[in-house]
């Protein structure tokens, strides 16, 4: 029997993929949100896809907001986007 891919919806676009094409924000028990390059840190998960429009069109459409029921700082989008760019500078010099 093949191997079960789990799938995750882009709280940005809304698309289904594969886990591993996307990436975890969490919001930690203490309630910050971060990313979660790893996926395995403990805490409310949602799924965004490797791309900086889909974290444009999550902000727009309140998806993270939705995903885990609380407002979110303009701060902490900031924070996601340095943080995202970070991560595909880091793949682009490897």
């Amino acid at each position: 029997m093949a191997k079960k891919i789990p799938m995750r919806q882009c709280v940005g676009c809304g698309e289904m993929k594969s886990k591993k094409e996307m990436m975890r924000v969490l919001k930690s028990t203490e309630g910050s949100i971060v990313l979660d390059m790893t996926g395995r840190k403990n805490g409310r998960g949602a799924y965004l896809c490797m791309n900086k429009e889909c974290l444009m069109k999550a902000r727009k459409n309140k998806g993270l907001e939705r995903s885990f029921k609380m407002s979110i700082l303009k701060e902490i989008y900031e924070n996601l986007e340095r943080e995202f760019e970070e991560g595909e500078h880091a793949e682009q010099t490897q």
